[in-house]
């Protein structure tokens, strides 16, 4: 069973996030936690306590199963673009610039390894099925 964590208005251009997000994506989530805890960009921190949220999420969805056990994996990681604040900066000759301070929602699924093979399996099992015929 999957868990799903979010984080809407990160104070960070989507662009910024997502290098961090595809350094993460597919990983298993003690890779991830790893990759983050020592990547220096901005957003590493911000989605490594997303991804500990998301883990704890599952936790609470599943709590006959063991974490050990499960090898929790990052199913999807999606960074949109949010709100843009507009600002004026002023410039010469009476003018001003507009500065447009970008922000982004991040959306973290994590899956069980275990889980998503008897989903894939049962997919090939019935493509085979219907080719037989």
């Amino acid at each position: 069973m999957e868990a799903v964590a979010k984080l809407n208005n990160v104070p960070t251009s989507a662009r910024k996030m997502r290098m961090v997000a595809d350094l993460i994506r597919g990983q298993r989530v003690d890779r991830a936690l790893n990759l983050l805890k020592f990547e220096p960009k901005e957003g590493a921190a911000r989605l490594e306590k997303l991804l500990r949220s998301a883990v704890s999420n599952w936790i609470a969805k599943n709590e006959d199963e063991r974490l050990e056990d499960a090898d929790l994996m990052i199913k999807e990681i999606r960074v949109d673009g949010g709100r843009i604040l507009k600002r004026l900066r002023p410039a010469p000759q009476g003018r001003a610039h507009r500065i447009r301070k970008r922000s982004n929602h991040v959306t973290l699924i994590v899956d069980s390894k275990k889980a998503s093979t008897k989903v894939t399996a049962g997919k090939e099992e019935e493509v085979t099925n219907e080719t037989a015929n």
